[in-house]
């Protein structure tokens, strides 16, 4: 009974002494782990991955001021690698990005490298044999927004096809598309085909470029159904989740994020009589004309780089300031807002002169000016494109790259 009772005293001394011990230990930390977000890579500053394939080869490289790999021009980074460049196609806007829209550009030498830069936005916009059959490959790497008449997919579509008749190959750096979180807007018909829109594919088509030329070769969409031997260097840690805000402007009127978001929206008044704010500080987010009255928003377009001339030159404009939805909200909408443009010409006073002949090709078709006329709703409208978007989102899957946003 003694030792039961020492051992019993024994056993709480040991408890106590043990539970004053840990109330004076130091508290471990409690360890939260955090969502590691890995950095995005896109296609051009992979070169251990397209470098070799490059080694020997005559290179020719459509490019244009978008062309970096972090702070350096990819055509600096090449040359410095020790490939052999033999010249640059450029796009519209041209190799430093500043000219016009629709400003032809002439070809010329890179006064940096002495390189010959071929303009593929004067009088030929796809190579001609004579250009490209002295080379091995050709590299594309350019900053699209991902709209069917922004033209550079339109560049691409062209050099594939040249690249594809003439033997040469075709490799494409790859580049996130900021507006790759969605597909919308009435698909094109082969009626209103043109240098803004070459495929029979929706106003917004969410495929980066890699994708999209993918679908091309695969669809057989290059003329003669030729396909090239295609190489595409892909983005790593992206998704069409990602938001990806622009590190350069792509173009002289697509500044920043918020006219990027709403570049496919408001493009189609380009095809009308009202301004998109070509010639203010804020392109592509601003919109007006002079007879609409009683607005919350006036604007007067001025001669700037990019755009010398801009449509409604040196007139008071009345309209809508846009950039703060644009930016806040348009990126999360996540369609396309054709409110505006209904708004636009039912407040017209001259309904009979709204729309101009160029509004078929940046729409696609014929229909929706007539929708518009007819007094249609967005809804009603938007109905109209769900069947043909349900089969191009069909194709479209065959060709993604990365994880789509459904």
């Amino acid at each position: 009974m003694m030792r039961m009772k020492l051992f019993a005293n024994l056993l709480f001394v040991l408890v106590f002494f043990s539970a004053c011990t840990a109330q004076n230990e130091p508290k471990k930390p409690v360890v939260v782990k955090e969502k590691v977000v890995l950095k995005l890579t896109v296609g051009a500053e992979q070169t251990e991955q397209y470098i070799p394939l490059l080694k020997g080869k005559k290179i020719g490289v459509v490019a244009n001021h978008t062309s970096m790999i972090n702070e350096t021009h990819l055509i600096d980074s090449l040359l410095n690698l020790g490939v052999n460049v033999v010249k640059v196609f450029s796009p519209e806007h041209g190799f430093r990005g500043k000219a016009d829209a629709g400003e032809r550009v002439k070809s010329d030498i890179d006064s940096k490298t002495g390189l010959p830069l071929i303009s593929l936005y004067g009088k030929n916009k796809k190579p001609y044999a004579e250009q490209v059959k002295d080379l091995d490959i050709i590299i594309f790497d350019i900053q699209d927004v991902g709209a069917r008449f922004y033209t550079y997919i339109s560049t691409m579509q062209d050099v594939m096809e040249a690249c594809a008749e003439n033997d040469v190959d075709f490799i494409v750096l790859d580049r996130p598309n900021p507006n790759g979180h969605y597909v919308d807007g009435p698909v094109l018909k082969d009626k209103y085909k043109s240098f803004i829109g070459m495929a029979n594919i929706p106003i917004v088509h969410g495929m980066t470029v890699g994708e999209y030329a993918k679908m091309v070769n695969g669809e057989f969409w290059l003329k003669d159904s030729v396909q090239c031997k295609l190489t595409v260097i892909k983005n790593e840690n992206y998704t069409h989740h990602t938001f990806y805000t622009l590190p350069i402007k792509p173009s002289p009127n697509l500044p920043n994020m918020s006219s990027i978001y709403l570049y496919p929206s408001l493009c189609l008044f380009e095809g009308t009589v009202v301004s998109v704010g070509r010639g203010t500080d804020k392109p592509f987010q601003i919109i007006g004309y002079p007879t609409l009255k009683k607005w919350d928003f006036s604007f007067t377009p001025e001669s700037k780089s990019g755009a010398k001339n801009p449509k409604l030159l040196g007139k008071l404009c009345n309209g809508y300031d846009l950039s703060v939805y644009g930016e806040k909200e348009m990126r999360d909408k996540a369609q396309l807002n054709l409110t505006w443009l209904i708004e636009f010409y039912n407040n017209s006073t001259d309904k009979e002169h709204f729309f101009k002949p160029f509004f078929y090709k940046l729409s696609g078709n014929n229909l929706l000016e007539q929708q518009i006329k007819n007094g249609m709703t967005e809804q009603e409208i938007r109905a109209t494109w769900q069947d043909e978007l349900k089969a191009f989102k069909a194709i479209r899957t065959t060709y993604l790259i990365y994880p789509d946003f459904e």
